[in-house]
């Protein structure tokens, strides 16, 4: 996440693919630490950054500098070995990059109206895909290589969104999911859910990807706002919680699982679910939602992960009755914060703050290693 306003001293913030890791972007360089500890592992102080991406927990980083100084432009990514301090291979665009996103496949770069897909060992383009006008670099991209999509934005006047298959490099579907144009979206780890918010901010819709239908729709509230991060929690399946963060500083916490597994229940068991139509029968449903109030100041930037989810099962069924998320907030302002969020199939939910720190603070080891 990048293009924020100069006055914040994070230009952008990253996790890694499993959510280990993360790295902020700033006005000196980049920094990236360890999620389970906040130390800081690695830091390189070079100029200003816009974009900070890492692939997994191995020494590759991509980076794009801001424009500020003439050797870090916005128009070259280039891809860094933390170990070596040294630039690997650099790739020269004629605008400049606004997302940049990797798995242990496939590099993607978007610029405003071209996608670029790369193999990642070769940097052999694969695929060029033109877009839409796609100024703020909005996607998604999900890093399994069994179920790795790309979503980008179909159109600038509504919410509709194109989903890659980047490995088979062919067009899965189009994705009609809302009247207003996309402000964010993400893929599930397994490429299986697709979330989406659009620039009015108050529904949040789910999609499954294998078959372009709705699964879920959240209404987040009845007035707009604006959407800054959406996080599904790491699944093998169905995830469990979807969260959202936004320029009101709350964070918005749908226990997804049990909201679907709940409304199964009842279609199975009630005439008017076995009668009705399951679009009709979704907008019946009550909104499964949650709220962690102040977690960040109104209006500014805020990017949120689920870090992982622990799930507690019946023991007399394989059905989920409860689990505790670890949510972890990185706001624009400069501070890290770490929530433990605790729901059940009662859709009773509590939650508490279990570290807040300054990023821009922490204090380097003598001997930085990523």
């Amino acid at each position: 996440m990048a293009n924020q306003p100069s006055s914040y001293p994070i230009l952008c913030a990253s996790f890694n693919q499993d959510a280990s890791l993360f790295a902020i972007g700033t006005r000196d360089g980049f920094r990236i630490f360890d999620s389970n500890s906040g130390r800081l592992c690695y830091e390189r102080v070079l100029g200003a950054f816009n974009i900070v991406e890492m692939l997994f927990s191995s020494n590759l980083v991509a980076i794009v500098g801001a424009g500020e100084q003439p050797s870090l432009s916005p128009r070259r990514l280039c891809l860094f070995n933390t170990m070596s301090g040294n630039a690997l291979r650099e790739l020269n665009f004629l605008t400049s990059i606004l997302a940049v996103r990797m798995n242990r496949k496939r590099l993607v770069v978007l610029l405003q109206d071209k996608t670029y897909i790369y193999d990642i060992n070769s940097l052999t383009i694969l695929d060029t895909i033109d877009t839409v006008p796609n100024s703020k670099g909005t996607c998604a991209f999900s890093p399994s290589l069994d179920g790795c999509f790309l979503a980008i934005p179909a159109s600038i006047t509504k919410g509709s969104l194109l989903l890659y298959n980047v490995m088979e490099l062919q067009l899965h579907c189009e994705i009609d999911a809302h009247r207003a144009p996309l402000a964010t979206m993400v893929l599930s780890s397994n490429g299986m859910y697709i979330a989406t918010a659009s620039e009015q901010g108050t529904m949040i819709r789910v999609h499954l990807v294998s078959e372009a239908t709705k699964s879920y729709s959240f209404r987040r509230g009845s007035y707009p706002s604006t959407i800054f991060s959406l996080s599904f929690g790491p699944c093998s399946q169905v995830p469990e919680i979807l969260v959202a963060t936004s320029s009101s500083g709350s964070v918005h916490v749908f226990p997804l699982g049990f909201a679907i597994n709940q409304r199964s229940s009842r279609r199975s068991g009630g005439f008017l679910g076995s009668i009705m139509p399951d679009s009709i029968s979704d907008a019946l449903d009550p909104a499964h939602h949650h709220i962690v109030h102040n977690a960040a100041p109104a209006g500014i930037k805020s990017y949120a992960v689920i870090r992982k989810v622990d799930r507690v099962s019946n023991t007399s069924s394989s059905e989920i009755v409860s689990c505790q998320a670890t949510l972890a907030i990185i706001t624009y302002n400069g501070y890290f914060q770490e929530y433990t969020l605790s729901l059940n199939n009662h859709n009773e939910f509590s939650r508490s703050l279990d570290r807040e720190f300054n990023l821009m603070t922490v204090i380097t080891d003598n001997d930085i290693r990523l």
